[in-house]
């Protein structure tokens, strides 16, 4: 998909934060999703909002690229 998406005002920062989360912390819905993995990382607004969830960090980033932003590692 080659579609971008504004995530952000004109006027916010943008800046994502990508941080790990494990899947035993997620609803089951999305678990039942995960196929296999332990671990996802989610994409975060400056605000806390989740934007995306993903399967591995490296994909985090290029999301994030490829939609302007700024990507930044939490722990």
């Amino acid at each position: 998909m080659d579609t971008k998406v504004d995530f952000f005002p004109e006027d916010e920062a943008r800046i994502v934060y990508v941080r790990p989360v494990p899947v035993t912390e997620l609803p089951a819905e999305i678990r039942a999703q995960a196929g296999g993995s332990e671990t996802l990382y989610a994409l975060h607004r400056p605000d806390g909002e989740r934007l995306a969830l993903v399967r591995d960090r490296a994909l985090a980033f290029v999301l994030a690229r490829a939609n302007d932003l700024a990507p930044v590692s939490t722990h």
